[in-house]
């Protein structure tokens, strides 16, 4: 009998925690304060309605129809000659996960020696603070593996003793950090700029098409969409399960965590300021990776006794956010191992994390070459074009008992959902991935 979960919220907290990850963290932010503050928060808030859930909608009808992997879901729905190209794309959405999860756990593994570091700060044991602040082959090889074989512990228990049970624990858990973290930051001088910028929109940035562009890319990357993982999640839930009402329920979570994540960071910038931290490149503010491991890290010693405090709290955040994707994402390799090569789930899963293993220390030894091309090949190349293909099977190949088409039959909006998905979210997702490739 194939695994299910076990719950409605037990689904939701899964499917948003795949989607809540470090993007959430520090994409969203450096987002928002790179394209007009509230302005782009504005933008993406719409865009999140006209394409990032009906995408996530396609993902999951889709593993929720095939009852199975994405390579042999992708190939039931790609009807007749099309049968072929949908099993590659599915193929290509295994291989796809084992490449984001090799460099997903360099970065998780990071985020945890921050965290230890922190504490071992407060214990005052400088030498082992040394080793995990300062970057070296040991120190990278080793996290990354603890990272790797705690996804892979929670992995092997199954969908509603691993996946859905640690949701359950580690979603909240997140949230809570969040809004702590929040109301102290808040109390700095100068967050007030940040809330200010953050929230209160520029309605003259939105002439900028740069915006919507940018706004679109986020909101589709947000929702972890793209290499099966929501998918292969849809294909858990029990017959019936009302798929329309899960999207949003999942959207709006992932959404509000993304919202809070700015309530965070954007506050933090201005209050860094205020310290004398220099948060700017140019005329940009700094983000992303420079953003975790410098900016913030830098206002953290500015705070005095409590820095070390809030620094723990930070990176332990960051490491909840993504081991909550790691064990979404793994799951799609282990799944396709069970139902392709009827291996057993323990097989497949340290069948699945030994390839990622490899994988993962192959960027840790060879970083300079591979680390950036791999991050590029996935986040810039599979993820737009399988999002893409999953509105194509949805609206074109999959023709016979296509569900939506079914329940549009007599009801306007549906209807003209189906023709949303047919033609403008392809559009919409084209240029995401003319603008993030290109």
């Amino acid at each position: 009998m194939r695994e299910s979960f076990h719950t409605r919220l037990g689904f939701i907290l899964a499917a948003a925690g795949s989607a809540v990850g470090l993007g959430n963290i520090w994409g969203f932010p450096t987002q928002v304060a790179n394209h007009g503050g509230g302005a782009f928060l504005l933008v993406y808030l719409v865009v999140i309605f006209v394409l990032a859930i009906p995408a996530l909608y396609c993902e999951m009808l889709i593993g929720h129809h095939g009852r199975a992997n994405p390579v042999r879901s992708l190939a039931k729905l790609s009807e007749g000659k099309a049968q072929p190209i949908g099993a590659t794309m599915g193929f290509l959405n295994v291989i796809g996960s084992c490449l984001m999860l090799s460099f997903y756990h360099i970065v998780a593994g990071w985020m945890l020696v921050h965290a230890l570091g922190y504490i071992a700060n407060l214990f005052e044991l400088t030498s082992v603070a040394d080793f995990l602040f300062n970057g070296s082959l040991i120190r990278d090889l080793s996290f990354t593996a603890l990272f790797l074989i705690t996804t892979g512990w929670v992995v092997l228990q199954g969908i509603e003793h691993g996946i859905e049970r640690w949701s359950k624990r580690l979603m909240p858990t997140l949230i809570v950090l969040l809004l702590g973290l929040i109301v102290y930051i808040g109390s700095l001088a100068g967050a007030s700029k940040g809330f200010d910028t953050y929230l209160i929109p520029d309605f003259a940035q939105l002439s900028d098409p740069n915006i919507y562009l940018a706004a679109m890319g986020q909101a589709f990357f947000s929702l972890s969409i793209g290499l099966g993982g929501m998918m292969i999640y849809g294909s858990y839930l029990l017959p019936g399960a009302k798929l329309g009402r899960l999207s949003l329920s999942v959207a709006a979570l992932d959404t509000g965590i993304a919202f809070l994540a700015g309530l965070l960071i954007i506050p933090a910038l201005y209050a860094g300021i205020e310290l004398g931290v220099n948060v700017t490149n140019g005329e940009q503010l700094i983000g992303e990776g420079q953003l975790i491991f410098a900016v913030l890290p830098q206002l953290f010693s500015s705070m005095g006794a409590v820095g070390p405090y809030v620094g723990f709290a930070f990176f332990i955040l960051l490491s909840i956010a993504a081991l909550t994707s790691t064990i979404a994402q793994a799951e799609v390799p282990v799944s396709y191992l069970i139902e392709e090569k009827n291996l057993s789930r323990k097989k497949a899963t340290v069948t699945a994390l030994c390839t990622i293993a490899v994988l993962a220390f192959s960027l840790v030894l060879f970083f300079e070459p591979l680390f950036g091309w791999v991050v590029t090949a996935v986040t810039q190349f599979q993820l737009p074009l399988s999002g893409i293909f999953y509105l194509v099977v949805v609206g074109w190949l999959w023709r016979r008992s296509n569900h939506l088409q079914t329940v549009a039959k007599g009801s306007f909006w549906l209807t003209a959902l189906r023709w949303h998905l047919r033609y403008i979210c392809p559009i919409l997702m084209t240029l995401v991935f003319i603008n993030t490739a290109f």
